[in-house]
């Protein structure tokens, strides 16, 4: 089984929690559970952190049934819970169709910054 198909096996058993940091992103962006859920089921893998120094991850990218895309940074499935570390609308300047970064942001320390 892959990564992606044990992350949604997971989530599809509850097995699964958030981060201090992810809740307060869904509250304040207005992020539902059902929305959280809805990306697992259709999403797609589009960067892997295997070192991530927290332990390996990975970002997620799917949709809602709204149409409304979500960017999800979860923990492999290897953990005994998913966890879900953060969570957010990617922003269109940024990413090539939400699923490439676009060569004008580089990575700085903590977050992305602007090359230019």
């Amino acid at each position: 089984m892959g990564l992606l198909e044990e992350v949604r096996r997971k989530i599809d058993a509850n097995e699964f929690e958030f981060s201090r940091h992810a809740v307060d992103q869904t509250i304040i962006r207005r992020i539902s559970v059902w929305e959280v859920r809805e990306v697992f089921a259709n999403g797609e893998v589009i960067e892997d952190y295997p070192e991530d120094k927290y332990g390996p991850s990975c970002l997620i990218y799917g949709t809602t049934a709204a149409a409304r895309p979500l960017h999800i940074q979860c923990s492999y499935p290897s953990r005994p819970l998913i966890k879900v570390i953060t969570i957010y609308e990617p922003d269109p300047e940024r990413w090539i169709d939400f699923k490439i970064r676009r060569a004008s942001w580089i990575c700085g320390k903590d977050n992305w910054l602007s090359a230019g």
